[in-house]
């Protein structure tokens, strides 16, 4: 790095500028603090006595007081400022006595113990396990706070389940004021905005969605018309109800994105909203915005129209009902349903052939009993029910795109919340393309289309052959993350130029941002929001935490499975190895646990092979690669830590089988010393 570039970042670090830098703090077990900056090589040191409030994974303004050590070293500063919390209630224990109480989170992080004024127990007792909100905390003093909830000490699954998300910061409960601000809306439709709308109440319209779906936020409707077939995608209008500004509103940027856990939903909006006034239920009439396309009979998409729209569901079906139809080509709207049909797999085949990457994916799903338990485990994959609805949701969010891109204001491109997907990391794709030739699969990476095209011949490729789940896994992982941002570079797995974000809204905030742009510019009233890249930015990290949390309840879930099944074996496949041993998903029920490197030292000194995603024995030759099939035993499952032992069930034959020789030998050798008449 040269000098200039160095004594810019230091400038900037040190807030020099009209504006402190801003990044998270990170608090270690031992309480030190350290503010991470994007785009700062360093993070910045902050001692306890610094912290100004500020809590584990807070967004923060720092300021740097000194660099600490001889000559410089760490740079080191203090929190000025807390922009947004990470987490706002904590899980914990209430110590009561006869005037005020304490609640003591329980987190490995160091923090505070809150406050409680006795008025704001709400029940708690001595000893109890709580959610507690802090409501007010002023530097210097201690934070306080509120009991939100008491938790019943029999549901350890329920207590976990809240646990993640609290630690992701999500709400448990939506907030007074929001629930008041909810109740006043509406429900009858307002019959002035029912006559500024596109009437498409007599269109025959359906909905789609999983059996167990609440939130019905999306509908098709059909119609033939001249030149072919008229096909709305009705999208549940939430900017209608959900109004800047408001406290619903607030609250619904504030956790950005529904949660979707094993056993719950944790909801971006109020009940009433997500599942009643918004939701696109059948036989009621509907506020929606709405992308309507002419579609010859060939396929093609001959015009569009974006607008606002009152509809009515004439039925909801399941994606089981619909894969019904599709197969046997019999059933409720069967023609509209296998032409919808046909429209979607043309428009899936023809992404993939301009550059679309075809990576497929399974969800795993898990039947629950009366009490939340698991006790099964499903595997859920994508059929053409589910791509029929893809497709054309994938059509609309990519018109309005294509047509906000084009409005300028003032010589300027509209901020607006685009998806995008960047090209894949050079350094993650070089190895890979290395590894996945070891296979015979050539990689060309000298251009975005010959990448996309490689991936896609090379999953084709791969169908049934061992080597196809490493190189699927691994592939992903060359993959960047799709982010919502103002800067539209398109969207590189989709084949997109450019996408957003449209046809979610009651659970997610991006498109409800989509929802209000795109109304101001069919109105040609222009309000740039200059606070949309920030926005943006939140919208994003809330997605990374929604995910996080959706991963640590599915790992809860399989160890709670898996708890019943100890000492029994299964097949599986090795998802990950590392230089402590080696990851295996079961193929049965994709549950991964770890293969420690030490429950394999009697078989064999194993070496880790970063290059090859291997370990290799020094002795046997023995290897386990990423994507070998082995079987395991299930010999551990700690739920506090969410994590499964597994034990490689060949070493334990192998062991055994050493150990036998070892007895023959010896005993071998005994009877021929006594033969000899050899003592010792």
């Amino acid at each position: 790095m040269s000098k200039k570039k160095s004594s810019s970042k230091k400038n900037k670090a040190k807030g020099t500028g009209p504006e402190l830098p801003v990044g998270r703090l990170d608090i270690t077990r031992s309480g030190m603090g350290f503010v991470i900056i994007e785009g700062l090589e360093q993070d910045i040191l902050v001692k306890p006595n610094d912290f100004n409030t500020a809590l584990h994974g807070d967004k923060v303004k720092v300021q740097v007081m000194r660099s600490s050590g001889r000559g410089g070293g760490r740079l080191q500063g203090m929190i000025t400022e807390v922009v947004e919390r990470k987490q706002q209630s904590f899980l914990g224990k209430i110590e009561l006595s006869k005037s005020f109480a304490f609640f003591i989170p329980e987190t490995d992080k160091p923090m505070p113990d809150i406050y409680i004024p006795l008025d704001k127990l709400h029940g708690a007792e001595n000893g109890a396990r709580a959610v507690v909100k802090i409501v007010e905390w002023s530097n210097n003093k201690k934070p306080v706070g509120e009991v939100m909830e008491v938790l019943k000490e029999e549901a350890a699954n329920d207590t976990a389940m809240k646990e993640i998300l609290l630690e992701n910061g999500f709400p448990l409960s939506f907030p007074e004021d929001v629930l008041e601000e909810t109740a006043r809306i509406p429900e009858t439709l307002d019959a002035k905005e029912i006559a500024k709308r596109k009437d498409m109440r007599e269109v025959l319209t359906f909905t789609i969605d999983p059996m167990d779906a609440k939130d019905f936020d999306d509908a098709l409707s059909i119609q033939s018309v001249k030149g072919g077939y008229e096909i709305g995608v009705h999208i549940a209008d939430v900017s209608y109800y959900v109004e800047p500004e408001t406290e619903l509103d607030k609250e619904a940027y504030l956790r950005a994105t529904s949660v979707y856990l094993p056993d719950r939903v944790n909801p971006m909006l109020p009940e009433k909203i997500s599942n009643e006034l918004c939701s696109l239920r059948p036989h009621e009439d509907k506020f929606t915005f709405s992308a309507v396309f002419l579609i010859n009979a060939r396929g093609d998409v001959k015009e569009s129209w974006l607008g606002r729209t009152v509809t009515h569901s004439d039925h909801r079906f399941t994606y089981e009902e619909v894969q019904e139809i599709i197969e046997n080509e019999d059933g409720l709207y069967k023609e509209e349903i296998l032409l919808l049909n046909k429209f979607a797999q043309r428009m899936r085949k023809q992404r993939f052939k301009k550059g679309a990457i075809n990576f497929s994916s399974q969800e795993v799903r898990f039947k629950l009993d009366e009490n939340r338990k698991p006790i099964g485990i499903m595997i859920k994959e994508s059929k053409e029910a589910h791509q029929l609805i893809e497709e054309f949701m994938l059509l609309a969010n990519r018109t309005v795109a294509e047509f906000i891109s084009k409005i300028e204001v003032n010589k300027k491109t509209l901020p607006f919340p685009y998806r995008v997907h960047d090209q894949p990391d050079e350094e993650k794709l070089t190895p890979f393309a290395a590894f996945a030739l070891k296979f015979g699969h050539t990689f060309h990476t000298k251009s975005p289309e010959q990448i996309a095209a490689s991936f896609n011949q090379l999953l084709q490729d791969v169908q049934g052959k061992p080597e196809q789940h490493v190189l699927e896994q691994l592939g992903i992982r060359t993959m960047a993350k799709a982010v919502y941002t103002t800067k539209n570079i398109g969207h590189y797995g989709l084949g997109f130029e450019h996408y957003a974000h449209f046809t979610s809204p009651i659970r997610r905030y991006p498109d409800v941002l989509v929802h209000r742009v795109l109304q101001q510019v069919l109105d040609e009233q222009y309000l740039p929001d200059k606070k949309m890249e920030e926005k943006c930015k939140h919208c994003s990290e809330r997605e990374r935490a929604a995910m996080d949390s959706e991963r640590a309840s599915n790992k809860y879930k399989q160890v709670e499975y898996l708890m019943n099944f100890l000492g029994d074996e299964f097949d599986g496949v090795i998802s990950g190895v590392s230089s402590f041993g080696f990851w295996v998903e079961t193929v049965e029920h994709k549950c991964e646990g770890l293969v420690s490197i030490t429950s394999l030292s009697e078989y064999d000194d194993f070496r880790h092979v970063e290059s090859d995603y291997m370990l290799a024995g020094r002795r046997s030759g023995r290897t386990f690669r990423m994507g070998d099939k082995v079987r395991i035993r299930v010999v551990a499952a700690n739920l506090e830590k969410r994590q499964l032992d597994y034990e490689w069930v060949i070493a334990t034959a192998m062991k055994e089988e050493t150990g036998d020789a070892r007895a023959r030998k010896a005993a071998a050798k005994k009877a021929g010393n006594k033969k000899h008449g050899k003592k010792k």
